[in-house]
């Protein structure tokens, strides 16, 4: 029994072979881990990747080669872009689009931050109710009620050929927008209001000082939310600005540039990039907080 137990720790040794043998085995299952999740990282990279990196490719070739097999450029046309920016009417379109997302991102946050303050921090009775109502509309298809707004936008205000129909109601506030700024705020101690009303702050006082600061990250996931909707409408504009060119944006104005150089690849293409570019770089510049809010909006329910 002696020799027994004076044996026992020198099996458990830190030198024992064993122990290497564990401790090899161990770092190959790391490393054959890291390269498994790596690979897959690098896969599902390339599969969204691949058609951005085929279209701007397109882009920059001539005429001919655009038609052919061949993937990558014979010879650079970086002057696709020049040729499709002084299109007539490309200018315009850019300009409509950017009214149309930046006016309806600004009108849309600036309407539901208070709405969903107010569901968040208020007691009132029925607060519930209002905020299953506020979820319910996100249930309905926009296509539903379309024919009667048409009417009402049209023939009773008049505003056919222009994109007003789309940006006004933005002032209103957005289902989607007020339940993820109402999630946030659900995260935020009532000790912060309460410290701001003993200090003689109202309650837009409260919310413009104290509650904004705190949820940057939830406004920008929101505005950029907003932003991308508006910049890749498509159904909107065809339906309200369709009859007149001056107000097409460039969701709409690419559809006729594609009809109108249906032969020219490189020059659709390069319209295409030219229409995806504001976009890629606006989230490039923001994806922090944009990852931010939408992770941190969903911590509370």
């Amino acid at each position: 029994m002696t020799q027994a137990t004076l044996t026992a720790p020198a099996a458990s040794a830190p030198g024992h072979p064993a122990d290497a043998r564990a401790r090899r085995t161990a770092r190959r299952k790391a490393r054959l881990h890291w390269i498994a999740v790596h690979s897959l990282g690098l896969a599902a990279a390339a599969f969204f990747v691949l058609p951005f990196v085929f279209v701007f490719l397109t882009a920059v070739m001539s005429d001919n080669q655009a038609l052919t097999r061949d993937l990558w450029p014979h010879s650079w046309q970086w002057s696709n872009f020049r040729t499709v920016w002084d299109t007539p009417g490309f200018l315009t379109w850019w300009r409509n689009t950017l009214v149309y997302a930046v006016s309806g991102t600004v009108l849309t946050v600036v309407s539901s931050l208070p709405v969903a303050y107010a569901l968040a921090k208020f007691r009132f009775r029925g607060r519930n109710l209002v905020m299953v109502l506020v979820i319910s509309t996100m249930m309905l298809p926009p296509q539903v009620i379309i024919i009667p707004m048409y009417l009402f936008w049209t023939k009773q205000l008049g505003m056919d050929g222009t994109l007003w129909p789309l940006i006004i109601p933005m002032a209103f506030g957005d289902a989607f927008t007020i339940f993820l700024l109402r999630q946030f705020l659900l995260t935020i101690p009532k000790e912060y209001t309460e410290a701001a009303r003993v200090d003689g702050c109202g309650e837009l006082r409260t919310l413009v000082t104290v509650i904004v600061p705190m949820i940057r990250p939830a406004i920008a996931a929101v505005a950029l939310f907003q932003f991308f909707y508006c910049w890749n409408d498509y159904f909107g504009p065809q339906i309200y600005a369709s009859s007149n060119p001056a107000a097409w944006t460039l969701s709409y104005g690419l559809e006729s540039f594609k009809g109108a150089h249906h032969t020219n690849w490189n020059l659709t293409m390069a319209a295409t990039v030219l229409v995806m570019a504001p976009v890629i770089v606006v989230f490039f510049f923001a994806q922090r907080a944009f990852i931010e809010g939408v992770t941190l909006t969903g911590v509370k329910g």
